[in-house]
């Protein structure tokens, strides 16, 4: 039953809109052409289809029914899309000062000016201009071109709003009775209320309003009188009034604005005052009577908006032209031009400039004022900033308080406090030192200097006897304001002692000397013997001081060697150090670290193993880890050489480990680089960066099982890590094939088979470069046998590899014919010479 309703529906709606589409038969729309229908009627037929409840896809279904063809209900289909489109993108770009209905249910009834974004200065005169706007006082506040200039129409309706054309009210009776109405005041004034009859509401107040209209609705809800029954006005959407602004303002003319603006939206919408315009007397006229003069300075300095009236309609805002203009620079707060009222003295300029900074000189201000022909400067005293009155045209300059002190000494070096100090009455330069609490122990007592300025500016030296001061065997120096007194120490007259060790110590490294350093401390300050540390044979290497340089074996350096106790006996007689002396401590003899390998795959014991002895090789590993499973493919047995770091695992804490570790990072990664810039193409290096990573050595484990201790079997090095895997049984084909691709393998087949097997060579493969990577770690190469390439053989898990051609830059016309203007001069040269 309700899928029959719904069809009915909808016949009655196609009969309905249809004829919107084209005047014809709503049972037969097989003549309907979308192209000749115009975007009102399709939005006429969007707007049925939305209050329908039914969706597109039914509406398509019904009209092919009907007989539209598809190519019609596709082009339908396609036009509400369109339009549909640009109605969001219409919303999107929508004008932001358009109001929509805001949280209250308020909004406006019009739709606001657009406000002329300043364009960017083009011209020299255009660029002065606005420099000089961004200097005067309350142009920032203008001067936001994405500001949007809105009255608030979230606020309650004011009691003294005054009811206009166009207004809408909202009237809400509540109680014994309900209801709700939203009226249009006409032109006439007038609002139509339902049962009552039209209202006269234009011209009054919203409070005296509610009153006239309770008045006469009383006459119809008896429940009024007694209270039982209540009525609630409020306005609802927002009529329009007509502003003038005149005179010196950015964007004069007639601004279109919402009944609840004020001057201050005005003024924003018209962008402020002009670079002439006043800032202080802007003009609220109406009926040709001035009613208010708003001061902007009064809202930025106060906050104070008394004068900040309601608009109403034909009101005229004049901005008249400033009559008294000064600039005030330097150290003031708010630098700037500053507009001021007769009257106003320097005192008021400095608090609209927001007073003196911390750094200004404020005793005096200099000022350049106009005369009649020229200009003159003149000084300002303090005592006369209250009683000022600047003229127009005034220029007042604050300048920095001098970076002089009238009463200070310095005293640097080797003092154990140095600093500024108060220069008293009669000080002497002993007092200065014991103020600045005495000499350090380390001062240079010899010589002391004293930087003067002497009356023309000049600085001189004088130097002292420091120890003599002090002693009081010379006279005493009187001091004078600015002096600068200087004590060296004796380590900044001298190079800095240093001692080094290395080698069998716990923490190697430089040490600061100091005298009588024995060899025995310095080992103490580097935190005793290592472990492995031999006492016997210490080397000491010092510097010579007075080498004969004409004899052709002159020394360069002392070399001691001593030997000592491990555990650094006091009863023994001390190696004393000089400064910069060399010691480096042996490694015992015979003494060796444990060294450990890694073997993994098919073996009975894989794991790590320690080398027993110097000359433990790949042979003696395996029979160690058990010998092989009968699954082990000894012919991809690999060998891979990582380096001790990387088999025992680092400490976090052994610093030298880990530089020692990154060197050897640097260096891989440095020898990758030069392999990719040999190489024809990036991706022939993917399998050479692969083994130069894990640093494959190939082996041949068969060879190496049959013959032990033979050449093919290798001594072991700390850090190998020997792999067995198991029988392999694909084969990868990369580089320049059409597909590369991981093959089975199969015995007996070829290089080329297996090429094949990825789709063959690519137009851009290098065939002669083309090598096999063993699964061993080995690499073979393709070879040349008279004009034929002669590739290698497969074997299980094996990589064939084919490298890229290089590509060769095309010979171009120019030098084609560059190179046979060089064949026929040379053809010409030998001719002659021949004749």
């Amino acid at each position: 039953m309700n899928k029959l309703f719904k069809l009915l529906s909808l016949l009655l709606f196609l009969s309905i809109s249809m004829p919107v589409l084209a005047q014809v038969n709503p049972q037969n729309l097989s003549n309907v052409r979308v192209d000749e229908l115009s975007d009102d009627q399709v939005r006429a037929f969007m707007r049925q289809v939305e209050s329908s409840g039914l969706g597109d896809a039914q509406l398509e279904q019904i009209a092919q029914a009907r007989g539209m063809r598809p190519e019609e209900v596709k082009k339908l289909r396609d036009r509400v899309e369109k339009l549909k489109s640009g109605a969001k993108k219409s919303a999107a770009n929508a004008d932001p000062n358009k109001v929509s209905k805001n949280d209250n249910g308020r909004s406006l009834n019009y739709e606001q000016d657009s406000i002329q974004v300043e364009k960017d200065p083009e011209t020299e005169a255009e660029k002065a201009l606005l420099e000089l706007r961004a200097k005067i006082f309350g142009a920032d506040l203008f001067k936001n071109k994405n500001q949007t200039f809105e009255p608030n129409l979230n606020i309650a309706t004011p009691k003294g709003y005054i009811i206009g054309p166009n207004d809408e009210l909202l009237i809400d009776i509540s109680g014994n009775s309900e209801a709700s109405y939203e009226l249009k005041v006409s032109p006439e004034g007038l609002i139509k209320v339902e049962f009552v009859g039209p209202i006269p509401v234009a011209g009054l107040t919203i409070e005296a309003a509610t009153a006239r209209i309770k008045s006469r609705l009383s006459t119809v809800y008896a429940g009024m009188r007694d209270g039982s029954t209540r009525v609630n006005v409020a306005i609802g959407s927002i009529r329009s009034i007509k502003v003038i602004l005149t005179g010196e303002v950015k964007t004069p003319g007639t601004y279109t604005l919402p009944s609840l603006a004020t001057v201050f939206n005005a003024l924003y919408s018209s962008g402020g005052p002009t670079e002439n315009g006043s800032f202080r007397a802007i003009e609220l006229i109406r009926a040709g009577k001035k009613i208010a003069v708003l001061d902007i300075y009064e809202f930025l300095m106060k906050g104070e908006i008394a004068t900040n009236l309601k608009l109403q309609d034909q009101d005229i805002i004049r901005i008249p032209v400033y009559q008294s203009r000064i600039e005030l620079v330097g150290e003031v707060k708010r630098p700037g031009i500053y507009e001021l009222k007769a009257g106003e003295t320097y005192a008021n300029l400095l608090n609209y400039a927001g007073g003196f900074t911390e750094n200004a000189y404020q005793a005096r201000v200099k000022v350049l004022k106009n005369t009649d022909t020229e200009r003159k400067i003149a000084d300002l005293a303090k005592e006369q900033f209250a009683s000022y009155q600047p003229t127009t045209g005034d220029k007042y300059f604050v300048d920095r308080v001098l970076e002089r002190f009238t009463n200070r000494v310095q005293i640097e070096g080797a003092v154990f406090r140095p600093g500024a100090y108060e220069l008293e009455s009669g000080m002497k330069l002993s007092q200065l030192i014991q103020k600045a609490d005495g000499l350090k122990e380390d001062a240079f007592m010899s010589r002391g200097y004293i930087t003067r300025l002497k009356s023309d500016n000049q600085t001189q030296i004088i130097s002292f006897d420091v120890a003599a001061i002090i002693s009081g065997k010379t006279l005493d120096i009187s001091l004078q304001r600015e002096d600068i007194i200087s004590i060296s120490s004796i380590f900044d007259l001298k190079e800095e002692y240093k001692v080094s060790i290395d080698g069998e110590v716990r923490e190697p490294g430089e040490f600061n000397y100091a005298q009588n350093m024995t060899l025995e401390e310095l080992i103490i300050q580097a935190g005793g013997f290592s472990e492995s540390a031999s006492p016997q044979r210490v080397e000491i290497s010092r510097r010579v001081k007075s080498s004969d340089q004409n004899s052709e074996q002159a020394k360069t350096a002392e070399v001691f060697q001593i030997n000592i106790e491990k555990d650094l006996n006091l009863s023994v007689p001390k190696f004393e150090l000089q400064p910069f002396d060399i010691v480096s401590v042996r490694s015992s003899i015979g003494y060796e670290i444990q060294r450990q390998v890694k073997i993994e795959g098919e073996v009975l014991y894989p794991g790590m193993y320690t080398i027993s002895n110097k000359n433990e090789r790949v042979s003696d590993l395996v029979e160690r880890a058990g010998g092989l499973t009968a699954l082990a493919y000894t012919k991809g047995a690999s060998l891979k050489r990582e380096g001790a770091t990387k088999v025992r695992g680092l400490d976090k804490n052994d610093a030298k480990a880990q530089a020692q570790l990154a060197e050897e990072e640097k260096l891989k990664l440095n020898k990758l680089k030069r392999l990719q810039e040999t190489a024809m193409d990036s991706t022939a290096t993917i399998k050479d960066e692969e083994v130069l990573k894990n640093v494959y050595v190939g082996i041949n484990l068969e060879k190496i099982l049959l013959a032990p201790k033979s050449s093919a079997d290798l001594i072991l090095e700390e850090g190998d890590v020997l792999r067995i895997p198991k029988e392999l049984q694909t084969v990868k084909v990369n580089g320049e094939v059409l597909y590369p691709v991981t093959t089975s393998y199969t015995q007996g087949k070829t290089f080329k088979y297996y090429v094949s097997q990825g789709g063959g060579f690519s137009e851009r493969s290098m065939r002669k470069r083309a090598y096999v990577i063993y699964a061993n770690g080995s690499v073979k190469s393709t070879r040349k046998v008279f004009l034929f390439n002669n590739f290698p053989s497969i074997e299980p898990g094996a990589e064939v590899f084919v490298p890229k051609k290089e590509l060769k830059k095309p010979v171009s016309a120019g030098e084609i014919v560059g190179i046979s203007s060089a064949l026929a001069s040379m053809a010409v040269i030998i001719l002659n010479l021949v004749k």
